[in-house]
């Protein structure tokens, strides 16, 4: 039977050197690197005769723990000082480490920088993503060939500006610099290769007689190693491995072909590890690690990226569903707010940010056979060449457009990035100014429209660029206008456009019970060839998974406070059909006061303050709540701190920032400038390529701004549907190098329950859900009365004082104006669990206050236990009753005891004799281990099909309804 591409598994390759530790000697460092369980070890080790040169060998040999100490017992021996002196060390334990950050030098020798605390922020299925906590910067010459310079302490300290402990991310076994998309995708021309290798030998195996068990395409000898140079050298290094078993004899040839006639062949699934490359626009640490990023084995290379993570579990009745939100910044044309706006002229733009919303099924964590779902949006600065002269001390610097482009050379270049990453549509939604008394914003709209119109002149209509322009701070000054269903409206239309990832086909009830809303995303498939300007589209109920074709970019002009509420809306609409996707909503909506809309609410919101920090020097001045129009009416200061800081931190920081962004990206090398970097004026030459010379004024077409390799692959992004694999390897089930279980679980480490990541993960039960509520769903509204409280005093200010007794929002009894409600609705918006039962039924405003003074009863707050938990259906059992009777007589007996010690309870049962280093496991049912097995074994082999007694009971309560 002929191998077909769905037997194919493709596994990310997790990187083995995990824990590290430094040993030093006055001439070498010796990097000695393992796995978590410390069986498996590598050696790295750097010269420190060399003054000026970096010089690491790496014999890309793995050791054994044995063969490791006696390793380092042979350096110790070698490098004592004295024969006698058996006390004296020649090899120091220097430090511990998760991982090399890279090497860089300014105008001494080489510094080596280790990661040497982290923490872990999210989970991928059973890919773990780590927070870098802190680092260790290591001068790697010794002391005695050390040449001393008086500027390299100024550079250190410039280059420590940029503090990697602040939002760096990293991961051995995910590829953080990609979308989730991309790195589930299997690689293309390598999957053709492995079925037409292995559909070859097969049919040349059963033609032959001999038995062999294994065919090899290459003439060496194939070990289970890492293949390096990419797709091209695997197809003649591949090796497949057939299973079969050797018959002798015509007689049992002849019982084979019958058997096989009379039972299906079991097809036997081929597994491969692969490592694909990472898009070093992500990679932070690409130019620490180029002196030796072609030396080392790959599992020395960390790939640190820079922006925010975050993670919560959405609860749905006991069944977790873990949303990520996690937020890549581009390392080009990289800087501080109003140092770096529009573009430079190889298109990459300021403030660059890709975000990508994840939901999936917490409970199967294979990439193979879980659920998965992911939506990505961009943001970034208008694609022109225009800035803001900040030498005037003013607030708002005015625009200046510095380089005129009638042929939107620069914004073609910008927008072949997002077609040759995210496929068409690209969908332009500009939040920027359109009408002033003093044209200030309004210059880059009219500028940006000009640009689209002239890129879609070339374009062809399926694939143009749709632009949207929506003046949010005009209709948040409008009274009658709500900003958030605007831009709800705006965000279902970019959705349906784009569509959302997911890696599984739909349910069956999604076919039986089709929505609209969901059947009018675009259905793309990445399996075959598109052909130029065509979509290969897949119907719902298709065996394969959806593909985002087209992204959704967002800008205001700072592309910060706007931009992240906009992004906000996006993610909701998006989040609706990823959970409509997964299963677990009847329909593609959520209500805005939601337990899950408020917890991706707060995850938009430290979002979008991560991001304006290292943009912008401060929080978002202006959140989503302002938008939302819920938020209190003391956050007006908030905002009047954060405006403050973020121009002070404009003002006075951030040109000593920008120069250690330009000294950390290698844009300024410093043994090579001749003027040191912060005698410079400008940095406009270390971010323009044509300032510098390297490259001509007028390189290719006005009109043809795109690729042809991108033309051909749309709708489809290009980069996907080539083959960036690195290194492809075949594996076995169980392996250490694919086994993310192991690897996330740790089996052999002790470990405590309570300090998991996952305990301390937020959660919609614990965090989100009120105190006293019967609903647990995470996607009932809560009525929050923070804002209708506002709009009440607003409304109300000539009215009576009112006395309001409320120990669950004020601590106390209080007497106050309609001023000191707000107050009082201020202090409770923060915890809306305890606000929840002091809402009116019968009024839509929040609490019904008059104008005359009103006592509040106790009853008004809770109510009579038969109206929440409903009648008792029955009275006590007898045996219950006794026992509920001796407790309360226990009870007594204690309090009339004349005995200062406690009542002697006499054991009446056994208990076993358990501690924390043993225990006596208990006797668990025959039933109780089968479904404890089958929901074990559902992680393997995914959903099963239901039994034909269940299927007849559905049909039956089916037909019924």
């Amino acid at each position: 039977m002929e191998t077909k591409m769905s037997d194919l598994q493709f596994h990310l390759i997790i990187n083995d050197l995990q824990k590290m530790a430094l040993y030093e000697t006055k001439s070498r460092f010796y990097l000695i690197g393992s796995n978590n369980t410390q069986t498996k070890f590598r050696v790295l080790k750097i010269d420190r005769t060399e003054p000026y040169e970096l010089v690491v060998t790496d014999d890309k040999v793995e050791y054994s723990e044995k063969q490791i100490k006696e390793l380092l017992s042979m350096i110790n021996e070698g490098n004592r000082t004295h024969m006698g002196q058996r006390h004296s060390t020649g090899l120091t334990r220097t430090v511990s480490a998760f991982g090399i950050v890279g090497f860089v030098r300014f105008l001494e020798g080489y510094y080596m920088i280790l990661v040497t605390k982290r923490r872990k922020v999210a989970v991928i299925g059973l890919h773990t993503i780590y927070k870098v906590e802190d680092t260790h910067m290591i001068y790697i010459p010794n002391e005695s060939v050390r040449k001393y310079h008086e500027d390299e302490t100024k550079y250190v300290r410039l280059f420590q500006n940029v503090d990697l402990s602040s939002n760096f991310y990293f991961s051995y076994s995910y590829d953080l610099t990609n979308s989730l998309q991309y790195n589930m995708a299997p690689p293309k021309d390598i999957s053709v290769d492995i079925l037409k290798t292995f559909n070859a030998s097969s049919k040349s195996f059963e033609s032959t007689s001999s038995g062999e068990d294994t065919v090899n395409t290459n003439q060496n000898n194939s070990k289970d190693t890492e293949h390096e140079g990419g797709p091209k050298r695997f197809q003649a290094e591949v090796e497949v491995h057939v299973k079969s078993a050797s018959r002798s004899g015509d007689a049992k040839n002849e019982e084979s072909k019958s058997s096989s006639k009379e039972r299906p062949s079991k097809k036997k699934n081929l597994m491969y590890g692969m490592r694909k490359k990472p898009n070093e626009k992500y990679m932070w640490n690409s130019y620490l690690l180029k002196p030796v990023g072609k030396d080392l084995h790959p599992a020395w290379i960390l790939s640190i990226t820079h922006g925010f993570v975050a993670q919560s579990n959405i609860s749905v009745y006991g069944r977790s569903f873990f949303l990520t939100l996690m937020a890549r910044r581009s390392c080009r044309y990289a800087g501080t707010r109003f140092l770096k706006r529009g573009a430079n002229f190889e298109g990459d733009v300021a403030n660059e940010v890709e975000t990508e919303q994840l939901v999936f099924d917490a409970h199967v964590s294979s990439f193979n056979i879980g659920k998965f779902t992911s939506f990505v949006q961009v943001r970034g600065s208008i694609p022109a060449h225009w800035s803001q002269d900040v030498s005037k001390m003013v607030p708002k610097p005015p625009i200046m457009i510095d380089v005129p482009d009638p042929y939107a050379v620069t914004a073609g270049k910008h927008f072949n990035h997002l077609l040759r990453r995210h496929g068409a549509p690209i969908v332009v939604l500009n939040l920027v100014k359109r009408r002033e008394r003093r044209p200030h914003e309004s210059i880059l709209s009219s500028e940006f429209y000009h640009i689209i119109n002239q890129l879609n002149i070339t374009l062809p209509p399926q694939h143009q660029i749709q632009y949207v322009a929506f003046d949010m701070a005009r209709v948040n000054k409008a009274k009658d206008e709500n900003v958030m269903s605007r831009l709800s409206d705006i965000a279902y239309r970019a959705v349906k456009k784009t569509g959302i990832f997911q890696s599984s086909p739909p349910y069956y009830s999604h076919h039986l019970n089709p929505d609209q809303d969901y059947r009018q995303l675009e259905w793309t498939s990445s399996q075959g060839d598109s052909g130029f300007g065509t979509k290969k589209t897949i119907e719902p109920d298709s065996r394969q998974g959806r593909n985002q074709t087209g992204v959704v970019r967002v800008n205001c002009v700072d592309c910060l406070d706007r931009t992240n509420t906009a992004q906000f809306s996006l993610g909701k609409c998006a989040l609706a059909f990823q959970l409509y996707a997964l299963g677990v909503l009847s329909k593609p909506f959520l209500e805005w006061d939601s337990d899950c809309v408020r917890m991706l609410e707060e995850l938009y919101e430290d979002h979008g303050d991560t991001l304006a920090l290292q943009y912008g020097g401060s929080q978002l001045v202006h959140r989503i709540k302002t938008y939302r129009r819920t938020a209190p009416w003391t956050s007006q200061g908030n905002d009047i701190m954060q405006t403050l800081s973020r121009y002070y931190s404009n003002t006075f920081s951030d040109t000593e920032k920008q120069n250690a962004i330009n000294l950390f990206l290698g844009l300024y090398i410093a043994n090579k400038a001749p003027v040191p970097i912060w005698e410079l004026t400008t940095d406009y030459h270390l971010h323009h390529s044509l300032a510098r010379g390297e490259k001509p004024c007028h390189s290719g077409s006005s009109s043809q701004w795109w690729d042809h390799d991108v033309m051909e692959a749309l709708p489809l992004p290009v980069d996907q549907e080539k083959d960036t694999v690195s290194f492809l390897v075949p594996v076995t089930p169980g392996q250490a190098k694919i086994d993310t279980y192991v690897d996330y679980h740790r089996p052999t480490e002790f470990c405590i329950l309570s300090e998991l990541f996952t305990c301390h993960m937020s959660h919609s039960v614990r965090d989100y859900m009120p105190n006293f509520t019967t609903d647990e769903s995470p996607f009932s509204v809560r009525r929050r009365p923070g804002k209708r409280q506002e709009e009440l005093s607003r409304h109300t200010q000539n009215s009576l004082p009112v006395t309001i007794k409320n120990p669950n929002m004020s601590g106390q009894a209080s007497t106050s104006s309609t001023a000191s409600s707000g107050t009082s609705s201020t202090e409770s918006e923060g915890s809306d669990d305890e606000v929840l039962s002091v809402v009116s039924e019968g009024s839509e405003g929040g609490l019904a206050m008059s104008t005359h003074s009103t006592t509040l009863s106790l009853a008004s707050f809770f109510p009579p236990m038969t109206e929440s938990y409903g009648k008792f259906p029955r009275r006590l059992s007898r045996s219950d009753d006794n026992i509920y009777k001796r407790y309360v007589l226990l009870g007594y007996s204690t309090i009339s005891s004349n005995s200062t010690g406690p009542p002697l309870l006499v054991q009446r049962s056994s208990f076993t004799m358990d501690n924390c280093y043993e225990t006596d496991p208990p006797s668990v049912p025959r039933r109780s281990r089968e479904v404890y097995s089958n929901h074990v074994a559902m992680a393997t082999l995914g959903p099963q099909p239901p039994a034909h007694r269940e299927l007849l009971m559905y049909q039956k309560f089916a037909s019924s309804a």
